[in-house]
Parts: C-alpha cells; sequence; structure tokens
C-alpha cells in the first residue's frame, strides 16, 4: 500500500485525459499535496517523503506550464519527463546515500534494523533498480513519443511495465532477503543450542 499512497499522484496524471492535462496536473499536484499533509501529520518523517515533496514540486512546476500555456510542447512529453522526474529523484536520493525506498521501508520495519547493512544494502539496491526503470521508461517514453506513438499500446505497455517490473523485483527481492535473513537466524540459533 505504501508504494501506491507514494506513486498516486503520478497515476492520477496518468489516467487523466491527456487533452485536459493541465488539469490533470493540478489534479496531481492536489493529491500529492493531501498525501504529504496527511503523513506530515500522522508523523511521517520528510526521508519518508522524497517521492512525495519530488511529485508536489514536480506537479507544481507542470501546472504552471500548462495553464500558462495549453499548447506547449512540454505536453507531448510529459509522460517521458514525468518518469525521467521519477529517475532524477530516485537517483539522487542514492547519490547522497538515502534511498527513497529506505523510508518507505522504515514504515513497516523496526527501529533496530534501520542500520543494519543488510536493510541499507536491501533498500540501496530496490532503489537502483527502481531508477534504472523509471530511467529506461522516460528513454522509451520518449521515443514512442517521437515515432508518434506516444498514443500506442506499446506506449501503455512501457508505462506500465515501468512501474510493474520494479514493483514486482521490490517485493520478490525483500522477501528473499527475509527469507535469507530467518534462515541464517534458524541456523544461528540451531548451532547455540547444540
Amino acid at each position: 500500500m505504501s508504494y501506491l499512497r507514494t506513486f498516486l499522484p503520478w497515476i492520477v496524471f496518468a489516467v487523466l485525459p491527456s487533452a485536459d492535462w493541465q488539469w490533470a496536473a493540478l489534479a496531481a499536484l492536489a493529491v500529492a499535496a493531501a498525501i504529504v499533509a496527511g503523513q506530515l501529520r500522522s508523523g511521517v518523517g520528510l526521508d519518508a517523503l522524497v517521492i512525495e515533496l519530488g511529485s508536489a514540486v514536480f506537479f507544481a512546476a507542470l501546472a504552471a506550464v500548462a495553464f500558462a500555456d495549453h499548447d506547449s510542447p512540454v505536453h507531448t512529453y510529459s509522460p517521458a519527463l514525468s518518469c525521467a522526474t521519477l529517475g532524477l529523484i530516485a537517483g539522487i536520493s542514492l547519490a547522497v546515500g538515502r534511498p527513497f525506498t529506505a523510508g518507505i521501508a522504515k514504515r513497516t520495519t523496526p527501529r533496530e534494523v534501520w542500520s543494519l547493512k543488510p536493510f541499507v544494502r536491501t533498500n540501496v539496491v530496490v532503489t537502483a533498480v527502481w531508477t534504472a526503470a523509471f530511467v529506461l521508461t522516460a528513454a522509451a517514453l520518449a521515443w514512442l513519443e517521437h515515432a508518434g506513438q506516444a498514443h500506442s499500446v506499446q506506449a501503455t505497455a512501457v508505462q506500465i511495465a515501468g512501474f510493474a517490473v520494479p514493483m514486482l523485483f521490490t517485493v520478490r527481492y525483500v522477501a528473499h532477503v527475509q527469507a535469507k535473513a530467518a534462515g541464517q537466524a534458524a541456523g544461528a540459533t540451531g548451532q547455540a543450542t547444540r
């Protein structure tokens, strides 16, 4: 549920009619702002809201451009720009040593685990996969737009895959890491009882 909430503004923007892109950007901004405000009120730290804050900034800028010039060329590349922005946010979070997925994971992980190497490493790997997916999706969408295929089945498939693949990877990789840790803990307990 955390990832769905995190990416809800982007989903809202993607599903609203492209012809009304200024209203779609404004709706996405409203959703992002509501999510940030709600999460801050519930005590969630800013480090857990990296994507949400970046979303609010992006959609504020996009809405400003869209209302200033409905026919702006930014409109045609807005799906690619959206994914590129997500890639930039995720990449910066990696570069500064604060992978955005760690903030999400901290919501359901005990505090004593947060500084352990497996937790940190898992979030670096997962954030790197999300970053790569965002960048590749942005490139594919830009290419499809350039080729006149922006509103094609291929473009829709690229957008869906751009979120579904890293989501599936995240679920499976985290389950693998947790199972491995549980196996090691069970092995250590078994050796201690001998």
